[in-house]
Protein backbone atom coordinates (compact mmCIF):
# COMPACT_ATOMS: atom_id res chain seq x y z
CA UNK A 1 0.00 0.00 0.00
CA UNK A 2 1.17 3.42 -0.53
CA UNK A 3 0.11 6.24 1.19
CA UNK A 4 1.26 9.84 -0.33
CA UNK A 5 2.26 12.17 1.98
CA UNK A 6 0.06 14.65 0.79
CA UNK A 7 -3.21 12.84 1.87
CA UNK A 8 -1.83 12.60 5.67
CA UNK A 9 -4.26 14.31 7.93
CA UNK A 10 -2.11 12.96 11.31
CA UNK A 11 0.55 10.81 12.61
CA UNK A 12 0.90 9.62 15.97
CA UNK A 13 2.90 7.29 17.83
CA UNK A 14 1.66 4.62 20.43
CA UNK A 15 2.99 1.88 21.88
CA UNK A 16 5.56 1.22 19.17
CA UNK A 17 3.15 1.79 16.41
CA UNK A 18 2.63 4.61 13.65
CA UNK A 19 -0.71 5.28 13.33
CA UNK A 20 -1.26 7.30 10.35
CA UNK A 21 -4.59 8.76 9.90
CA UNK A 22 -5.47 9.59 5.56
CA UNK A 23 -8.17 10.36 3.30
CA UNK A 24 -8.44 6.42 2.94
CA UNK A 25 -9.07 5.46 6.50
CA UNK A 26 -6.25 4.67 8.76
CA UNK A 27 -3.01 2.45 8.81
CA UNK A 28 -0.76 1.28 11.90
CA UNK A 29 2.47 0.28 11.40
CA UNK A 30 4.46 -1.56 13.64
CA UNK A 31 7.74 0.39 13.97
CA UNK A 32 8.97 0.12 18.06
CA UNK A 33 11.00 2.69 19.21
CA UNK A 34 11.04 4.25 15.88
CA UNK A 35 7.23 5.31 15.61
CA UNK A 36 7.58 8.71 17.34
CA UNK A 37 10.39 9.53 15.37
CA UNK A 38 8.40 9.05 12.03
CA UNK A 39 5.59 10.66 13.20
CA UNK A 40 7.49 13.85 13.96
CA UNK A 41 9.09 13.64 10.43
CA UNK A 42 5.72 13.40 8.95
CA UNK A 43 3.94 16.56 10.75
CA UNK A 44 6.99 18.46 10.62
CA UNK A 45 8.83 18.16 7.05
CA UNK A 46 11.49 19.51 6.14
CA UNK A 47 11.34 22.03 3.55
CA UNK A 48 12.96 22.28 0.17
CA UNK A 49 15.96 24.73 1.24
CA UNK A 50 16.55 22.17 3.86
CA UNK A 51 16.48 19.43 2.02
CA UNK A 52 19.14 20.86 -0.17
CA UNK A 53 21.17 21.84 2.31
CA UNK A 54 20.81 25.54 2.24
CA UNK A 55 22.06 27.18 5.78
CA UNK A 56 22.11 30.58 6.57
CA UNK A 57 24.64 32.75 5.38
CA UNK A 58 26.10 30.70 2.34
CA UNK A 59 27.09 32.58 -0.73
CA UNK A 60 25.14 30.84 -3.12
CA UNK A 61 24.12 31.80 -7.21
CA UNK A 62 21.44 31.34 -8.69
CA UNK A 63 21.51 31.09 -12.36
CA UNK A 64 18.60 30.66 -15.05
CA UNK A 65 15.88 29.87 -12.29
CA UNK A 66 12.42 31.24 -12.86
CA UNK A 67 11.39 30.62 -9.65
CA UNK A 68 10.35 33.87 -7.66
CA UNK A 69 9.04 31.70 -4.24
CA UNK A 70 12.60 29.98 -4.14
CA UNK A 71 14.76 32.60 -4.70
CA UNK A 72 12.66 34.92 -2.39
CA UNK A 73 12.99 31.80 0.22
CA UNK A 74 16.83 31.74 -0.41
CA UNK A 75 17.03 35.13 -0.08
CA UNK A 76 15.62 35.22 3.14
CA UNK A 77 18.62 32.79 4.30
CA UNK A 78 21.70 32.84 2.56
CA UNK A 79 23.72 35.71 -0.05
CA UNK A 80 21.94 35.26 -3.24
CA UNK A 81 23.27 36.87 -6.91
CA UNK A 82 21.37 35.97 -9.98
CA UNK A 83 23.98 37.31 -12.40
CA UNK A 84 27.34 38.21 -11.13
CA UNK A 85 28.96 35.16 -10.02
CA UNK A 86 31.23 36.46 -6.23
CA UNK A 87 33.58 33.80 -5.66
CA UNK A 88 34.47 30.99 -3.84
CA UNK A 89 30.31 29.64 -3.50
CA UNK A 90 28.89 27.89 -1.49
CA UNK A 91 26.18 26.11 -4.06
CA UNK A 92 25.31 27.18 -7.40
CA UNK A 93 21.51 26.22 -8.54
CA UNK A 94 21.33 25.68 -12.33
CA UNK A 95 18.29 26.31 -14.41
CA UNK A 96 18.34 24.22 -17.42
CA UNK A 97 15.45 23.89 -19.85
CA UNK A 98 17.30 21.21 -22.27
CA UNK A 99 20.80 19.16 -22.81
CA UNK A 100 22.63 21.90 -24.26
CA UNK A 101 22.45 24.11 -21.48
CA UNK A 102 24.41 21.23 -19.01
CA UNK A 103 27.95 22.54 -20.75
CA UNK A 104 27.40 25.51 -18.35
CA UNK A 105 29.03 22.84 -15.63
CA UNK A 106 32.63 22.09 -16.37
CA UNK A 107 33.09 26.14 -16.22
CA UNK A 108 30.68 26.20 -12.85
CA UNK A 109 33.23 23.53 -11.17
CA UNK A 110 35.78 26.29 -11.09
CA UNK A 111 33.11 28.25 -9.23
CA UNK A 112 32.16 26.22 -6.06
CA UNK A 113 34.38 26.02 -2.83
CA UNK A 114 35.86 22.71 -2.74
CA UNK A 115 32.94 20.97 -0.87
CA UNK A 116 30.43 23.43 -2.36
CA UNK A 117 27.83 21.93 -4.56
CA UNK A 118 26.35 22.31 -8.00
CA UNK A 119 22.01 21.66 -7.75
CA UNK A 120 20.86 20.96 -11.64
CA UNK A 121 17.47 21.85 -11.45
CA UNK A 122 15.44 20.47 -14.82
CA UNK A 123 11.82 19.88 -16.41
CA UNK A 124 10.21 16.49 -14.91
CA UNK A 125 9.05 14.28 -17.62
CA UNK A 126 11.06 16.17 -20.63
CA UNK A 127 11.72 15.25 -23.65
CA UNK A 128 14.04 17.54 -24.47
CA UNK A 129 16.32 16.13 -21.45
CA UNK A 130 16.69 13.35 -19.22
CA UNK A 131 18.16 12.57 -15.93
CA UNK A 132 21.23 10.20 -17.65
CA UNK A 133 21.73 13.71 -19.78
CA UNK A 134 22.32 15.36 -16.79
CA UNK A 135 24.12 12.94 -14.53
CA UNK A 136 26.50 11.84 -17.93
CA UNK A 137 26.99 15.91 -18.54
CA UNK A 138 27.86 16.60 -14.26
CA UNK A 139 30.93 13.22 -14.75
CA UNK A 140 32.23 14.87 -18.21
CA UNK A 141 32.82 18.10 -16.23
CA UNK A 142 34.53 15.86 -13.74
CA UNK A 143 31.87 15.79 -11.01
CA UNK A 144 29.56 13.26 -9.21
CA UNK A 145 26.07 13.19 -8.74
CA UNK A 146 25.22 12.34 -4.87
CA UNK A 147 21.59 13.22 -4.47
CA UNK A 148 18.71 13.94 -5.87
CA UNK A 149 15.22 15.89 -4.86
CA UNK A 150 11.95 17.15 -6.17
CA UNK A 151 12.37 20.11 -6.50
CA UNK A 152 8.67 21.33 -7.47
CA UNK A 153 5.69 19.44 -8.83
CA UNK A 154 7.11 20.38 -12.05
CA UNK A 155 11.30 19.90 -11.40
CA UNK A 156 13.49 17.75 -10.09
CA UNK A 157 17.32 18.70 -9.08
CA UNK A 158 20.45 16.87 -9.12
CA UNK A 159 23.53 18.10 -6.98
CA UNK A 160 26.96 17.29 -7.99
CA UNK A 161 30.20 17.61 -6.21
CA UNK A 162 34.12 18.15 -6.45
CA UNK A 163 34.87 14.09 -5.81
CA UNK A 164 37.03 13.97 -2.43
CA UNK A 165 40.32 12.96 -4.82
CA UNK A 166 40.15 16.34 -6.09
CA UNK A 167 39.31 18.46 -3.89
CA UNK A 168 42.02 21.00 -2.65
CA UNK A 169 42.00 22.94 0.28
CA UNK A 170 44.00 26.54 1.01
CA UNK A 171 45.52 26.45 4.57
CA UNK A 172 43.59 28.54 7.14
CA UNK A 173 45.98 31.82 7.16
CA UNK A 174 47.42 32.53 10.91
Amino acid sequence: MVIPLRAIQSATASGGDLILRYTGGTAVLELGRAAPKWASKIVNPKSLLDKLGIKPGMKIAALGLDEPDFLAQLRKLANVATEELAEPLDVIFLGVRNAGNLSQLRTLERRIKPDGAIWVIRPKGSAAMHQLDVLQAGRDAGLVDVKVASFSATHTAEKFVIPLSRRQYKPARR
